[in-house]
């Protein structure tokens, strides 16, 4: 009896020693991968309500977007983003957002999370509201400001 079990037990405390993940994702679920989808979970809800005080609130002061590109024209600080943001979503309605967050790496006080993103929404035009579907792998870089995890470029 002893000898059909052992197999069952060794399987069960293997199992108990892997380490807990993020659910649907291959992704350590510590405190920090918390934190983090919590934030990414509050961003997508606050770009939904398109209310961008509720954005603005979980971005660093000091938020700077290279846009990933060399030139200057596309670069985006935290007063950018705080003038651009209220009017860009004030040309949008209907917005449905899902993030899907691939990998996450946590170093100290800093991350990096590579997210999938699909966006449904419909931008306001003088003929009407017209439909718009984006997808995009985006890399979001954040920062540990006093115990909350701020986003420091990649919105």
């Amino acid at each position: 009896m002893m000898s059909r079990l052992a197999p069952s037990i060794l399987l069960l405390l293997l199992a108990s020693c892997a380490p807990s993940l993020l659910p649907g994702t291959e992704i350590r679920d510590t405190r920090d991968t918390r934190a983090i989808t919590e934030v990414l979970g509050q961003y997508r809800q606050a770009m939904e309500k398109r209310d961008s005080k509720a954005v603005l609130a979980l971005v660093a002061p000091d938020y700077f977007d290279t846009a990933g590109t060399s030139g200057l024209e596309d670069d985006v600080d935290r007063a950018e983003l705080e003038k651009r943001l209220p009017a860009d979503l004030e040309k949008v309605e209907s917005v449905r957002l899902e993030l899907t967050l691939r990998k996450l790496d946590v170093q100290g006080d800093r991350a990096e999370a590579e997210v999938f993103y699909e966006g449904w929404y419909r931008v306001k035009t003088p003929g009407g509201a017209v439909p718009r579907r984006d997808t995009d792998l985006q890399r979001m870089k954040l920062r540990k400001l006093n115990d909350a995890w701020k986003f420091v470029s990649g919105l």
